[in-house]
């Protein structure tokens, strides 16, 4: 108890491995390492942060930044060059290490200093999701996966996951085991993401209608995310909520196929694509909307933007997957449905909209996400780990 009471008053030293720089390449992995990189250094931590397409320079900022590779290199140079730079780079032996994504963690793995815990926050099944996205060859994703990600985890001390399946998922395909993994949730910047507009307000805001139920989505255009089935679904409520319309925001490979289909469902005047929504309008679409809707198919490690929507003031229907359920269940459990299938979708989104199950009220939905979710505190519960 001493230990952890005296880890908690002292100032650390915290390297960790990151990826990209959430403000030029803006993702769930990038802006978790963002805010938590930030949030330990408000702690008085000292912070550094490696990772590829980090700025040179970037003034006013707690944590100090290495950059190791370009990011439009090719992989075998990328790797060859966060290897070399991240030798050069080391004046100072950290009291802990932090590592986020396997891929550029792997060269390094042997100079990271002996004696120094590692903990790795395990964001997902890279190796899979791969597969899912880009339906890789077999033997690729057995390199990855066996090689470069089982490598990696195998050189760790402890592990974090933002829910129990994704826990799941690394101790049955990775053999990590129970002992080693700790579920902290990830965690919502509720000064950016609050209910400060009323819908009226945020609808004007976007050029968004006054008078139609609106649902609204986050989502990268790939194909584990849904939204094929969630236009399906929208097919199907549509005669009897004929004015409901569903803004997408996101971009990706699916955008020109997504878009034939909602032509091909007559939904043209049901469906906005709003393409790269910028990360100060999020908050303002979140309120903008009647209701967000989640309906991944697979490998939804956590769902941030079902926090950040409830953060607004706005519920959420998401599909039983990954983490998102684990959120939702103690809150709002009629929101999740059923199951993955187009029918389970559109039958909860009709019952929502049609207001045959109680919708919680936006204070509700706020303060939900504030007790649970707040970084300020997820990034104390994270630190605890990394300093055990």
């Amino acid at each position: 108890m001493e230990d952890n009471t005296k880890n908690a008053l002292e100032s650390k030293s915290i390297l960790c491995i990151g990826l990209g720089w959430f403000p030029k390449t803006p993702g769930g992995l990038e802006r978790y390492i963002y805010e938590l990189t930030h949030k330990l250094a408000a702690n008085q931590d000292k912070v550094e942060l490696c990772g590829v397409g980090l700025p040179e320079a970037e003034p006013n900022l707690p944590i100090k930044l290495t950059n190791l590779a370009s990011p439009s290199s090719p992989i075998w140079k990328r790797l060859w060059c966060i290897r070399n730079n991240f030798q050069k780079t080391r004046t100072e032996k950290p009291d802990v290490i932090n590592l986020h994504f396997a891929l550029y963690s792997f060269p390094i793995l042997d100079l990271l200093p002996k004696g120094v815990p590692v903990t790795f926050n395990f964001h997902g099944p890279w190796a899979f999701e791969s597969q899912e996205e880009v339906n890789e060859k077999k033997l690729s994703i057995l390199i990855k996966a066996k090689l470069i990600e089982q490598r990696t985890y195998n050189h760790c001390d402890r592990f974090i996951v933002l829910s129990k399946a994704f826990g799941n998922i690394l101790h049955k395909e990775y053999h990590v085991p129970w002992n080693k993994i700790h579920v902290i949730p990830g965690g919502v910047d509720i000064t950016q993401f609050q209910p400060n507009l009323s819908p009226q307000e945020a609808r004007t805001k976007l050029d968004w209608p006054q008078d139609r139920p609106i649902l609204f989505t986050a989502r990268r255009l790939v194909n584990r995310v849904g939204l094929d089935k969630l236009l399906d679904a929208l097919a199907i409520i549509k005669p009897r909520i004929p004015d409901v319309m569903l803004a997408i925001a996101g971009r990706g490979p699916l955008q020109a196929t997504l878009q034939q289909q909602a032509t091909e469902l007559g939904l043209d005047h049901h469906v906005k694509f709003l393409g790269f929504m910028p990360d100060e309008l999020l908050p303002v679409a979140y309120q903008a909307a009647d209701l967000s809707i989640m309906p991944s198919q697979s490998f939804e490690g956590f769902g941030l933007a079902v926090v950040e929507s409830l953060a607004c003031g706005t519920p959420v229907v998401c599909t039983p997957v990954g983490g998102m359920p684990e959120i939702l269940e103690p809150f709002s459990p009629d929101f999740i449905t059923s199951s993955t299938e187009v029918a389970a979708i559109a039958e909860r989104l009709e019952q929502v909209l049609l207001g045959k199950v109680p919708t919680p009220s936006r204070q509700a939905c706020r303060q939900y996400a504030v007790t649970n979710f707040n970084w300020d505190k997820i990034a104390q519960d994270v630190r605890q780990v990394l300093l055990a």
